[in-house]
């Protein structure tokens, strides 16, 4: 069997005539500043221990880092995606933006309210989809005449038909999320943030999704995509940011910055876990002076781990095989990957 090349894997198919293209200047919209998100949760040992303090040794807690110091600035009609593997940081980084998470440190600034997909439309599962629609354009703020204007474009916007008049703890996942989405449209949001929403649901849909956030991009709003398939990333984005164990590896031109991911992950897919560390150190290198430049001002000295006491600060938890590329200066994993030696620089 012929080896996979990186050319066969990061070439895009069909759709960058459909990838949405960001004006040259505009007003910021969002920014970010050294986000920091730290959790702090207890941890089991599951190696049985004899007796009661046994079972209290068990218990330990460790302090788990969801963002490392993330900083951003966004401008209005950028598409911007957001691409990682699970455990990255992506949602926890799109629930902080819209002021769903208090940051441990850091700021968060936006010209409007954020409208994040499936929390700000309060639906009932008991209640129709048509009956939803209205309560979710209400709960939006919609006044209830504008809730019957819009009503109309909602329903074709979901692409649900008849079964628009059906409870909504009858639908699935992927048409509860279709509806949601066709909500939070609604209220003509300045700043659109979507969490894997539009990998759900038929051609039909995402060709009705796809026109109605150009709409929303050319009348100068912002849109955050987060999805973990890189070719959607690619085709519909103009902006992508890749994350890496809370960390921004690089920021970019889409298409750029999709095609290195879905390499990396690529070859981490196959077990080539040596060649993906070093792509990956390759891309925090690349991406470098690109996260100094979206800092605002110098990162306060003190970190997140020493605004907590001493005596509470709970040991951090890094189950990740590639937590090392982020230390000793971006060098290729040596525990964690069998069989690498210090020397190897190769791929």
């Amino acid at each position: 069997m012929a080896a996979t090349s990186e050319s066969t894997i990061v070439d895009g198919g069909a759709g960058a005539d459909e990838r949405w293209t960001a004006p040259a200047e505009s007003p910021v919209t969002v920014v970010a500043h050294d986000l920091r998100m730290r959790y702090q949760v207890l941890r089991t040992d599951r190696e049985r221990r004899k007796g009661w303090a046994g079972k209290v040794a068990r218990k330990q807690k460790v302090s788990v880092s969801a963002l490392r110091g993330v900083s951003l600035t966004v401008r209005s009609g950028e598409f911007v995606g957001v691409i990682g593997r699970n455990g990255s940081g992506k949602s926890t980084l799109l629930r902080t933006l819209a002021g769903l998470e208090t940051p441990s440190s850091g700021s968060v600034l936006t010209s409007a309210r954020p409208v994040l997909l499936g929390v700000s439309a309060a639906l009932i599962p008991d209640l129709t989809g048509a009956q939803n629609v209205k309560l979710g354009a209400l709960a939006m703020g919609l006044t209830p005449n504008r809730a019957d204007e819009v009503f109309e474009s909602v329903v074709e916007l979901s692409a649900l038909g008849d079964s628009i008049d059906l409870p909504m703890k009858t639908y699935s996942s992927g048409m509860a999320a279709r509806l949601k989405f066709a909500i939070s449209l609604a209220s003509d949001p300045s700043i659109l943030m979507i969490d894997e929403a539009l990998s759900t649901g038929d051609a039909t849909f995402a060709e009705r999704s796809t026109r109605a956030m150009d709409s929303l991009l050319e009348n100068a709003g912002t849109v955050f995509l987060v999805n973990h398939a890189a070719q959607t990333i690619e085709n519909m984005c103009s902006r992508a940011v890749w994350m890496e164990r809370g960390q921004v590896v690089l920021d970019g031109d889409a298409v750029d910055v999709a095609r290195k991911y879905r390499w990396f992950a690529h070859n981490l897919a196959q077990g080539n876990e040596e060649k993906a560390a070093v792509l990956l150190r390759d891309a925090m290198e690349e991406g470098e002076p690109q996260r100094g430049a979206a800092q605002l001002a110098k990162p306060a000295v003190l970190d997140v781990e020493r605004s907590v006491d001493r005596g509470e600060q709970a040991p951090e938890f890094e189950p990740d095989p590639f937590t090392r590329v982020y230390d000793r200066e971006f060098s290729p994993p040596k525990k964690s990957f069998p069989g690498m030696s210090s020397s190897d620089e190769e791929a």
